[in-house]
């Protein structure tokens, strides 16, 4: 059998974390949407438009960052959604150029801002180094360990209900669980079936941090896989439906990017069908530790850019 065990940090919260249902709960009880809009390098009306239409379509849960620069529209679309500020799930995140105690707590101020909201459902450092640094600096480890404190103050005040990190290793998250009091509820990173992520989301589950997986169709490149073709020509789905769904069935929370109206509902469309054991052990079978996008484990010659805006460079981070 594949490795699709289902997690649940709070005893009693069977149904709530089934594979059936549409929510997990996190490790300080925080209900969270199995599914959730990714917007990165969405802007403008475009990304207002694909805000309005996810919230107006039952989706619940919404992602972006402060270096994606598009919280400004995405908070007039939770204004004119006319759904409760209570029914949403928004995330976002402290950015490498906002690394530091003093700087993550502006940040978040500044992210609440644009947003329009007094609180986050979820806040993330977005990446384990710092902008302008170089990236074996120990540096990066003492920023991280400050930014965290920030984080925490935060979460005590209540303008963030949970705090997390994305991109992190295990490396990074033992070295933050070593000196934390609040532990991280989340660690988002890419994940699909051309990077499963066994060891790093079984060492989460161990310390009841959830994973989040973004590019979760290996940003398009997944859909004209033979085998992701051929299980959804099988079930009658789309090869997205296939591929979100395998990450719903690895308890993880799936973050697809769409701008258009029709893939924004077809992503929804995956709650209503489970995949065999046979299918998810063939979908596992892909894997190729691929990235996509980004690697805090990239050696320098493979380094990737963090963002398209900000030119930040950052290859394997101490």
């Amino acid at each position: 059998m594949g490795d699709h065990l289902v997690i649940n940090w709070q005893a009693g919260m069977a149904a709530a974390s089934s594979s059936t249902h549409h929510h997990l709960v996190l490790n300080n009880s925080v209900k969270i949407a199995r599914l959730g809009l990714g917007t990165f390098r969405s802007k403008g009306e475009e990304v207002k438009s694909a805000v309005l239409h996810a919230l107006r379509s039952g989706y619940s849960q919404i992602d972006t960052a402060s270096v994606y620069r598009n919280e400004v529209e995405i908070g007039q679309a939770l204004k004119e959604s006319g759904v409760a500020r209570e029914n949403i799930f928004l995330t976002s995140k402290v950015s490498p150029y906002e690394q530091g105690y003093d700087n993550a707590i502006e940040a978040v101020g500044q992210i609440l801002e644009r947003l329009g909201t007094e609180y986050l459902d979820l806040c993330l450092i977005h990446w384990p180094g710092a902008a302008k640094l170089e990236l074996r600096s120990e540096k990066n480890k003492e920023l991280r360990h400050e930014t965290w404190r920030a984080l925490e103050r935060l979460y005590l005040e209540k303008k963030c209900r949970a705090i997390g990190v994305s991109n992190f290793t295990q490396q990074h998250l033992e070295c933050l669980l070593s000196v934390c009091a609040v532990r991280p509820s989340v660690n988002q990173v890419e994940m699909h079936p051309y990077l499963i992520q066994k060891p790093l989301r079984e060492y989460c589950q161990r310390n009841e941090i959830l994973v989040q997986a973004y590019s979760p169709l290996g940003v398009g490149n997944l859909l004209a896989d033979p085998v992701v073709c051929d299980i959804a020509s099988l079930r009658k789905r789309t090869p997205a439906q296939i591929l979100l769904r395998w990450g719903v069935q690895h308890n993880v929370v799936v973050l697809p990017k769409s701008v258009k109206k029709e893939r924004i509902q077809e992503n929804a469309a995956i709650f209503d069908f489970v995949l065999s054991d046979e299918e998810m052990d063939r979908l596992d079978g892909l894997d190729q530790s691929h990235h996509f996008c980004w690697s805090p484990n990239e050696d320098v010659d493979q380094c990737r850019p963090l963002n398209i805006h900000t030119g930040i460079t950052l290859m394997r981070v101490v």
